[in-house]
């Protein structure tokens, strides 16, 4: 039998070494090959940190912060400040809903016990799942904003070495 596409292009060839040999491996300095370490990995995403642009080096926060080219991301620097701040704020409204729940359910209570009783029971219920579904909300989103900008930064150095 005879090839049925004579035309066909041929593959490409194989790479040198395997994508995982490779994400084992980063350029030492001497040019030679070191060992990947997850433990010196700053990211913490499985993948080596390649050294980024000489000009970022020892860049401070306030020059990362006021650079207008949006070279230098901020954003991963802040991530645990925003967490901590939404924390204390969702933990503010969780006491002042809890208790307003609680003084308003007892302060119907004279009145009609049925009522009151209703809304010391949803207070007691509602407010805690509320608050527990705004703490995964407010991580997801810093997640979330947190990978995308290490994907920005790891495509930024990607393009920088295919550019050799």
């Amino acid at each position: 039998m005879s090839d049925p596409n004579p035309a066909a292009p041929t593959p490409p060839p194989l790479p040198e070494q395997s994508a995982a040999d490779a994400a084992r491996t980063v350029d030492a300095p001497s040019g030679a090959r070191a060992a990947y370490s997850p433990a010196d990995d700053p990211d913490d995403t499985g993948v080596p940190t390649v050294g980024g642009d000489v000009s970022q080096v020892g860049k401070g926060f306030f020059s990362a912060l006021f650079d207008l080219s949006f070279r230098t991301f901020i954003t991963r620097r802040l991530a645990s400040v925003f967490y901590l701040v939404g924390l204390i704020a969702i933990g503010i409204g969780f006491l002042v809903y809890f208790v307003s729940g609680l003084l308003g359910a007892i302060s119907v209570m004279p009145f009609n016990v049925g009522a009151g009783i209703s809304a010391l029971i949803a207070t007691i219920i509602i407010v805690p799942v509320l608050t527990f579904l705004a703490i995964v909300l407010l991580r997801f989103v810093i997640e979330a904003v947190v990978a995308l900008i290490a994907i920005a930064e790891n495509t930024e150095r990607t393009a920088q070495h295919t550019r050799r």
